[in-house]
């Protein structure tokens, strides 16, 4: 599904570059479920907005569904975003105004347009069909990090792409929300890639990639 060919990001400095990715050659299958680690500054959120074309690399080939998406236009790779990436971030990215339903709803905007009733049943998912109308200041922050991952489920992505999405959770919610990935990935055959700094984490998935100074260090399950 995910094919990575000498991708490499370099980003100007001052005077200088800075080279956060340094020539990943990479493959991910159909529904594998991936963890990235590494440590702070080692490049994984960097490579997971290239796979999430939300940035394009300065050198080498990616490819998507066995599309070449590294060369496309800003217009192009938003499409792409819109129709079959799911994105899951630490810091939830709700709207503060809006109901956990519309906070749903609003990510379908860009998929092809809004149908509540996918919406409900992806909150049903993550089990908050009770918490529909709450905003997210009357949510836990498990329960906004659930609500952010209906999101992302009612586009009916191919692929997931979740950044630290434990990170600013206690443990006890934390397991919940991999508990929900897990499942969802198990049921719906989605491959998820998933950055983070937990081991224990890490271990749910079928592959760890380690990465270190922008390069793959090591792999284990590969």
């Amino acid at each position: 599904m995910i094919r990575l060919e000498n991708i490499t990001k370099v980003y100007p400095m001052g005077k200088g570059e800075l080279t956060v990715l340094k020539g990943i050659t990479l493959n991910i299958e159909q529904g594998e479920l991936v963890a990235v680690m590494g440590p702070s500054g080692s490049g994984k959120t960097t490579l997971l907005n290239l796979i999430g074309c939300l940035d394009t690399p300065t050198s080498g080939s990616y490819y998507l569904e066995g599309r070449e998406v590294s060369r496309l236009s800003s217009s192009e790779l938003a499409g792409i975003r819109g129709q079959k990436i799911g994105f899951i971030f630490q810091t939830f990215n709700l709207l503060s105004r809006l109901t956990a339903l519309a906070n749903v709803e609003l990510g379908m905007t860009y998929s092809g347009g809004v149908d509540r009733q996918r919406a409900l049943e992806a909150l049903a998912k993550v089990g908050l069909s009770e918490r529909v109308k709450h905003r997210p200041i009357e949510l836990s922050g498990g329960e906004q990090q659930r609500v952010a991952i209906a999101r992302a489920v009612a586009k009916n992505p191919s692929l997931f792409l979740a950044d630290e999405p434990t990170g600013q959770l206690d443990s006890r919610s934390g397991e919940e929300v991999i508990s929900i990935l897990t499942s969802l990935h198990a049921e719906q055959g989605i491959t998820l890639l998933l950055v983070t700094h937990d081991a224990n984490i890490a271990h749910h998935c079928h592959r760890i990639i380690h990465l270190k100074d922008g390069e793959v260090v090591t792999e284990e399950g590969a």
